[in-house]
């Protein structure tokens, strides 16, 4: 793993690119001059929050719909807060772990600018 300019393990930095989603990964992306691992893991948090962000505005809808509406809207909840304690604990142990669609523009926003 490659050396992180922050002052923190690669590891740590990588894990609160996630904490605070797209505020956190934003700092991170900015900051980072050197680890190619932060940086991937910070765009990372960014794009996927701001999906997330969209995706919730959307399923808004499904609030109207009785019961299976409220049910999607509580799944889809879920699956995002699992999503991100899964990612924060892949960036901890070390693993450039790529989400779906999201992992693969991340590697292209991580090698920009160093």
């Amino acid at each position: 793993m490659d050396e992180s300019s922050t002052g923190l393990k690669p590891n740590v930095a990588g894990l609160l690119s996630y904490l605070f989603g797209l505020v956190s990964g934003l700092i991170f992306y900015l900051i980072e001059t050197k680890s190619q691992f932060v940086r991937f893991h910070a765009a990372q948090s960014i794009i996927v929050t701001l999906a997330f962000i969209v995706i919730s505005m959307v399923t808004w809808i499904l609030l109207f719909i009785p019961f299976l509406g409220w049910l999607m809207y509580i799944l889809i909840g879920l699956a995002g807060f699992v999503l991100w304690i899964l990612l924060m604990v892949k960036a901890y142990q070390g693993e450039r772990y790529k989400s779906p669609i999201a992992g693969d523009l991340a590697e292209k926003w991580a090698v920009r600018k160093i």
